[in-house]
Formats: C-alpha cells, structure tokens, sequence
C-alpha cells in the first residue's frame, strides 16, 4: 500500500501556493456562451473534444442509458473508501469498474477489480441476463469510443502537423532498424498508426453514478467560483502515457429532483442546474479555465497529454448523473496474468517432496530470498487485502472474481510455508555468524512492512467508516487467522518473530532497539 509521499506534500504546497497567489480573488473562466470561449478553446485547450449526442448513433443511447439504469437498479454502484493524504475518504460519488477480464485499476491507494464484459473464450456467470446485457452495451460502447477516438486524433494531427511530433519520435527507433533505411516512410505510418490505436485501447470503463441529493458535502470550486464539485480537480491516475481519456455522460432529467428557477443564475457564468466538465492548465493563474456544458449522451475526449498538462472536474448539476469513462490503464503490474507470473516465479523456489511430505528452499541466496518475500507482501497487500477490503461487493454482477482470488490465496499460504522454511534454516548451526546476519538483514525489513501493513488493513476494516457501510460492502479483514491456528505456518502478528531476528543482529546493522 502506498503511504503519503512527497509527491503529496509537493501537490499540497503547490495548492496552497496557487491559493495564496489568488488571494480572495477569484480567476476568470468561459462557457460557451462567452465570445472568447472558442478561441481559448483552440488556443489552449485544443486536446479536449466534445461529441454532441446528436452525433453518437442512436443504438448506442438507447442500450448504454438502459444499462447503466440498470446497473442501478441492482445496486451495482458503490462507494469507494479511498485514501487520500493518508487518510480514509468515503468517495461521494458510487462506482463500477468493467473492463477487460482479469484487469484491475488503481487509484487513490484503491484497487478496483473489473467485472468482465463479455469476451470471447471467457465464461462469465453474471448475476442475471440484464446485467450480462448492460455490461455488453459498456463493451459496444467502448467499441465504439475508441473507433471514434482514432479518428479524432488523426484528424487532429492533420490539422496541427506540428504536434504530430510526439508520434515520430515514438516510432525513430523502430525506423531505424530497418535494412538500409528501406521502407522507413512506410513504416512509419503503420507504427504511428499503432501508437494511436495502443493509446485508444481502453481496456476498462470506470462508470459513476452521482445523485446531487444524496451528495451532502459537496466542495464549492476554489479557483473560479465555479460552484460545487462532484470531483475535485485532479489528473486522472494510471494511465498508459499520453493514452486517450473517453466519457460518456448521461445526466437523467426525469430521475432528479424538480429544478429549483430561483437558484438557475446564482453561479455567475455557468448554469448550476447542468452538469459541466470543468478544466484549467495546471498550477496556471493565467489562463482562464473552461467550463464546457454536458447534455444528456454529450462525450467528450482528453486528447495526447492534455491529462497530464491539464486538470479537470466534475461540476455538479441538479439531476443525477452517470458517465462512462474509458482508459488505458497502466496495467503493466495490474493482472491476473502478471500477479500469477509473479507467484510462479516465487514457487520456483519452492521443492516439494510428495513421497516424505515435506518441502525445502531450493537456494538461501539473498536475491531469490528477497525476491520471494516482495512477491509475497505483494500479493498479500496489492491483491488479497485490496479485493476483501471491497468485501463481497463483486458477487452483486457476478462471481468470477471469486476464483482467481482462491488461487491466488494458495500461492500465498505457500509463500508463508517459504518465510517459515527461511526462518528454520537462518537457525541452523552450519551458518556462519555473517551468513546468518545477511540473510537476516534482506528479509527483516520486509516482514516490518508485513507487520505494519497488516496493522494498517486491520485497523482500516475496523473504522467508523468501514462499520457503517452496507453489509454487503463492509471490508472483511482478510487473510486473518488466531494465534495457534494449526492451518497456518506463521503466526498472524509477527513481532515476536521480529524482536527475535533483530536481537542477532549487532548495533552495527541496527538491530537492537528498545
């Protein structure tokens, strides 16, 4: 799990800076009824592209706003208890993640697991027909936004052929290679063509439901008075570089509260009563910022870098709301295939006598020892306790989840057989004394991190916020066993185990504390 980095503190101080520079000021921003409203556009924010609904195909309405109403309806939405600063935050608005089988996404010290939608070669057993539908329409829709998204970027380099910069450099390499410089125009263009789809493969769909009414804490927007925020201005995390960011918006006038006229002006520039997308030039108090108006089945495209160079957020409208928003996740440590490649490197340090029933560490060298224990932590910090902290929210669409995660649990109950092996054989006679302390100073440091983290889940399952959750969605505090319990290798709390390592170690390698 990540801590509170300095990352953090450098993004806090520059908040606090850019507040103090504004003073009680607020900066001026454009909607689209301002005149200068397009020009800015063009000028400073070129990368973001809005497609008006009347130019989405009318299937595409019809089967995503049945799905998502549906997914509603059977309370597949839900809230997430991220961290922020350090700190638990129940998010305000209800989220799903579907996407490619297997694939996850990370934000906010949050993994989420994707519901499949449907695949080829893949059997999902969804909870019923209509969600196996909706999930269906998220995947045409996807479909159809990348499609959509090539285009737009193609069209947008052919406007701008300065900018198309980006793309042969991606592709110099490659064109380099090539005998005798032949065919490097044609190449080119095939790589070029490959870097833009690879940037507009959106392989999961973040949906969000958001109810004005039932979203009790809204923020008032803190640079331009835009009014209050859904979600706070931010750049979106774990993405491919440079990929695409994708969003359907779907604000249902007839599932809100009745418009309050009195109040439709009391924000200057933009009207309260609609959703808006709201964007600025990071960390800039020049530029103006732009509040672009969203219509129910309006999307719209954050183009190259613009996700990187600019930040963006939700400004919250009378009407509840969903979007669809489609990445390319950064997915390079966030599958099925990576984390079970992972376990089976750690197990080919593992020998398994079948005849004598028993099992040894086929090498002690540190770097197979430190290898394994990071894999361990890993698959018990980044997958097990990130998908039970979610409790059984999952099996609400469907159960496919359920299986991987049992398999991914016997990897870890072997990789705590490994720590145990380890730790009989750092007490054998034949070690020298620096043998012993060498091993003891690879593996120490990460059963501390072992022992804080667990500390930290445990003490996350048990919060005020966690308790008062739905039951279906309280966090289970799992794996967690008893002291003494005969199924596990290694006891639970391992501060025993710990003081015992560090009191073999001289002052010198720190290890004596009181």
């Amino acid at each position: 799990m990540k801590r509170f980095t300095k990352h953090d503190d450098e993004k806090e101080i520059k908040r606090q800076k850019l507040l103090r520079e504004i003073e009680d000021r607020k900066l001026p921003y454009l909607t689209p009824k301002d005149v200068e409203f397009e020009e800015l556009s063009k000028a400073k924010y070129s990368k973001l592209h809005l497609r008006q609904a009347c130019c989405v195909p009318d299937d595409i309405h019809q089967a995503v706003q049945q799905g998502l109403t549906t997914l509603q309806d059977y309370k597949c939405f839900a809230q997430d208890l991220v961290q922020i600063k350090g700190k638990d935050v129940l998010t305000p608005v209800y989220r799903l993640l579907v996407g490619n089988p297997g694939h996850t996404y990370r934000y906010l010290n949050t993994r989420l697991f994707a519901i499949p939608w449907p695949t080829h070669g893949v059997e999902v057993k969804y909870s019923n027909d209509e969600i196996g539908n909706a999930c269906q329409a998220i995947k045409d829709l996807n479909e159809y936004l990348h499609a959509e998204a090539v285009k737009i970027l193609v069209d947008h380099y052919s406007a701008a052929d300065e900018e198309i910069g980006f793309v042969e450099k991606a592709t110099t390499s490659l064109s380099e290679d090539t005998e005798s410089g032949k065919g490097v125009h044609n190449n080119q263009n095939i790589n070029i063509n490959t870097v833009l789809k690879d940037r507009t493969s959106f392989n999961v769909a973040l949906l969000n439901y958001m109810d004005p009414s039932r979203m009790k804490y809204l923020k008032e927007e803190p640079y331009f008075d835009m009014g209050k925020m859904a979600v706070s201005w931010h750049h979106d995390e774990n993405l491919v570089e440079r990929s695409t960011v994708a969003v359907y918006s779907y604000s249902c006038d007839d599932l809100g509260p009745a418009l309050d006229e009195s109040n439709k002006n009391s924000v200057e520039g933009r009207d309260p009563t609609l959703w808006h997308v709201g964007l600025k030039i990071a960390w800039d108090i020049e530029t103006p910022g732009l509040a672009l108006p969203l219509h129910p089945g309006d999307c719209y495209f954050m183009l190259d870098d613009l996700n990187m160079t600019h930040q963006h957020c939700v400004l919250s409208g009378m009407p509840s709301r969903y979007s669809s928003t489609h990445r390319v996740a950064e997915c390079s440590t966030g599958t099925l295939d990576y984390i079970f490649g992972r376990c089976d490197v750690a197990m080919k340090n593992l020998q398994n006598d079948s005849v004598l029933g028993i099992s040894s560490l086929i090498s002690l060298e540190v770097e197979f020892v430190r290898q394994t224990e990071e894999i361990h932590n890993e698959v018990e910090f980044e997958w097990l306790r990130q998908f039970w902290f979610q409790g059984k929210r999952s099996a609400k669409q469907c159960d496919w989840w359920f299986g991987p995660m049992a398999e991914l649990e016997n990897a870890w109950k072997e990789m705590e057989q490994m720590t145990k092996l380890l730790l009989c054989e750092i007490n054998k006679a034949e070690w020298s004394l620096e043998e012993n302390k060498q091993i003891i100073r690879c593996l120490l440091p990460l059963l501390e991190e072992r022992q804080e983290l667990r500390k930290i889940w445990v003490a996350r399952c048990q919060s005020r916020l966690a308790n008062n959750l739905p039951i279906d969605e309280q966090p289970e505090c799992h794996p967690h066993w008893h002291h003494g319990d005969a199924t596990m290798p290694l006891p639970f709390d391992l501060e025993k185990i710990i003081s015992l390592l560090r009191s073999q170690l001289g002052p010198e390698d720190g290890g004596e504390r009181k």
